[in-house]
């Protein structure tokens, strides 16, 4: 079982910077990929980012948001930066297991989810 918190959302003008905070439970962390989703609404769930041992990122956001992980406080972070209004939406943690593919960009695949928190971009 892993429970995941997330943090960190808010308001900012487009161009801005966000630090999103994703908070895991478990003592298993490190063998879990962490991923970021984002979510608007009528729109399916959309892969940003995941990160093990390598990360891997959407094109739509390739050079501006960066993932990274602390082990030692089980947390997964998203860096965004130079954010545009298009990037409004609800990200979600997610943990998931995949073996030697090592992630997924599908969120059926991941096994466990956060609440969620709200990034808003104003233009």
């Amino acid at each position: 079982q892993v429970q995941l918190v997330e943090s960190g959302g808010g308001l900012v003008q487009a161009g801005g910077s966000l630090r999103l905070s994703c908070a895991a439970s478990g003592r298993t962390y490190t063998t879990w990929t962490m991923g970021w989703f984002r979510q608007t609404p009528g729109k399916e769930r959309e892969f940003v980012a995941a990160a093990k041992s390598s990360t891997a990122y959407a094109d739509s956001v390739k050079g501006r948001f960066t993932i990274f992980r602390d082990n030692a406080k089980n947390t997964v972070y998203l860096q965004m930066n130079s954010l545009k209004p298009e990037g409004t939406a609800v990200y979600y943690c997610a943990a998931g297991l995949f073996g030697s593919r090592w992630y997924a960009s599908s969120p059926r695949e991941y096994a466990y989810w956060g609440q969620g928190t709200q990034v808003t971009v104003s233009s």
